[in-house]
């Protein structure tokens, strides 16, 4: 063969290596806010995501517009990351739902876990203080250089539910919302334009889904995306032990959205069909 002939085929294999080899940095460069490794069944069910976690508790002294938090954040300081505030339901604290704090930290967000002013407040208080505490997170507290104030999410149960869906109305710039097991009187959420995921409990006798849940996902006309996902035999209280069913397509809901981490979306779309989910409704693309 002759020389030339013989380098140029030389070449042309060393850049197709190269070219091949750049591929998963170019696409990691096309989102830079992808967090972690390639997921996998296995590491959403995972107690433990693949970041270290600190916490940050905020007394009640210190603050006036909710009722102190504790902070989740990634031990890794050296990227920024999406935010989440959660709270809990009527009469509960957030020792209610803390398992989810480390949980989701884990995979690479800033969980603000809130205790609300009186443990009585209504969805509409709760709404307040969940925009409340990310504004605390994103200016006062000492998590504030690690969150990433554009990429922001809330959560809650039961009447913090409600409040998750008051929150999303009231701040459209929101990345997600995951109401759980949500209870509110207002059952028309028309000016939610928040991707949301809403999860209910079948056997649920407090907020039964077919007059709190189902509504509430049927009036989310305006939402860039929206699906409603029932445990099977699930009661009021699901989210109040830890719950790998729950906690998986939370952490593919918040990823997919928050982060526009389009990995997750085979979690997501087509629908899931795990045993232990009674039924699911979405606006899954082309599904």
């Amino acid at each position: 063969m002759p020389l030339k002939k013989s380098i140029g085929l030389v070449s042309a294999a060393a850049a197709l290596v190269a070219g091949l080899a750049a591929a998963p940095a170019a696409q990691a460069a096309d989102n830079p806010y992808e967090r972690g490794p390639d997921p996998t069944e296995r590491s959403i069910e995972a107690a433990r995501g693949p970041f270290g976690v600190s916490t940050e508790r905020v007394g009640s002294l210190g603050v006036s517009d909710f009722g102190g938090a504790t902070i989740y954040h990634p031990t890794d300081r050296s990227q920024t990351y999406g935010a989440i505030a959660i709270s809990p339901g009527f009469t509960a604290g957030w020792t209610s739902l803390s398992w989810l704090g480390e949980r989701l930290a884990s995979q690479g967000f800033v969980v603000i876990g809130i205790d609300t002013i009186t443990r009585l407040d209504q969805p509409g208080s709760r709404g307040r203080q969940l925009l409340a505490a990310l504004d605390y997170a994103t200016t006062r507290s000492n998590a504030r250089a690690l969150i990433d104030a554009r990429r922001l999410a809330v959560a809650g149960h039961s009447m913090g539910g409600g409040g998750t869906l008051e929150a999303a109305a009231e701040r459209p710039s929101l990345k997600a919302a995951i109401p759980l097991a949500p209870w509110n009187l207002d059952k028309s959420w028309a000016e939610v334009r928040t991707p949301t995921l809403i999860i209910g409990g079948e056997s649920d006798n407090i907020a039964a889904v077919n007059t709190h849940s189902i509504p509430f996902y049927n009036s989310l006309s305006n939402a860039r995306e929206k699906a409603y996902m029932e445990i099977d035999n699930g009661t009021h209280f699901f989210p109040n032990t830890a719950n790998t069913l729950m906690a998986k397509y939370m952490i593919s809901w918040m990823k997919r959205y928050i982060d526009d981490d389009t990995r997750y979306e085979q979690f997501l779309c087509p629908p899931p069909d795990d045993r232990g989910i009674s039924e699911y409704r979405h606006t899954c693309p082309g599904s």
